[in-house]
């Protein structure tokens, strides 16, 4: 089995307060994943206009490959406007390309040599994209080693409890922020106030290897069967936190393929995402420091 890790869903322009950046969880992801020295591909689509020539342009000059099909349907963008604190409030296109990501032959091959997958519950707002990525994992190889991973990013109303189930039971690695576990008790009517205990219990309901949980500026958590990492957030001043969740994930995941512990991923996963934070966009070049 080669080593792909893939980024599956959203390719999308955020067109931000100082102009329009690349932008997508998935991109995002398999973009970091490749500063790491893996074998990344991105999986999405663009519409054949103007911003999705230069979505595969971007691409292009990122050096970020992957299977992203051109399709009759325009390309994605999110309106982002930054609060004080430089958290995003998005505003996000509907029935755009990558709500369409077809399931071809050539994803198929691709699926039978991934490694590690990063998918999310935003692309699966509409069935298309929904089957395509269900497909995809399901291709996957049946290797205990092999890493399915939901980062859940959920956003405005995009998401519903059958598509939440599932993604949690295709998937063996969870990652959550403390709002998105809150509303995923709700729906789900898990009891109690305590997240700790929560998070526990998705680990033992969906037999996941891990479960991350984001807190902000109150630190991150690990959860493994039988253990717990924790970690502050360092202190930093914020450009924006636009893609500083997704250069976490690529972050662990790249340090688990690699053989460190998650102790060791979990700490730098923290300060990748700490320094993403400090820059603007989603996709800045990392320093030499944090790619050993």
């Amino acid at each position: 089995m080669n080593d792909i890790v893939v980024g599956m869903g959203e390719a999308l322009w955020d067109v931000l307060p100082e102009g329009k950046k690349l932008g997508g969880a998935p991109a995002n992801f398999a973009y970091h994943i490749s500063q790491f020295g893996l074998n990344s591909r991105v999986v999405s689509a663009v519409g054949d206009d103007k911003l999705g020539v230069e979505i595969l342009e971007n691409f292009r000059d990122k050096k970020l490959y992957g299977i992203v099909d051109t399709v009759p349907y325009p390309t994605g963008t999110v309106q982002v406007e930054l609060d004080a604190e430089g958290v995003p409030c998005y505003d996000i296109k509907e029935g755009v390309a990558w709500d369409n990501i077809p399931y071809t032959a050539g994803l198929e091959d691709l699926a039978k040599h991934t490694r590690a997958v990063c998918f999310g519950s935003l692309a699966q707002r509409s069935v298309v994209s929904r089957e395509t990525i269900n497909r995809f994992i399901d291709a996957m190889p049946k290797d205990d080693n092999v890493l399915k991973i939901f980062d859940i990013n959920l956003r405005q109303g995009f998401y519903t409890k059958e598509i939440l189930c599932n993604s949690f039971s295709k998937c063996n690695i969870l990652k959550i922020n403390d709002e998105e576990l809150v509303t995923v008790s709700r729906m789900f009517g898990y009891p109690g106030i305590d997240l700790q205990d929560k998070c526990w219990i998705l680990l033992a309901k969906y037999n996941l290897k891990m479960l991350i949980l984001t807190c902000g500026v109150n630190g991150s958590y690990v959860f493994t069967p039988g253990s717990i990492s924790f970690v502050e957030t360092p202190k930093v001043v914020v450009a924006d936190t636009v893609g500083a969740g997704d250069s976490f994930t690529a972050t662990f995941v790249a340090s688990i393929l690699k053989g460190k512990s998650v102790r060791e991923a979990h700490e730098l996963a923290v300060k990748v995402s700490a320094y993403v934070c400090t820059q603007n966009g989603a996709m800045p070049v990392l320093p030499e420091v944090y790619l050993d």
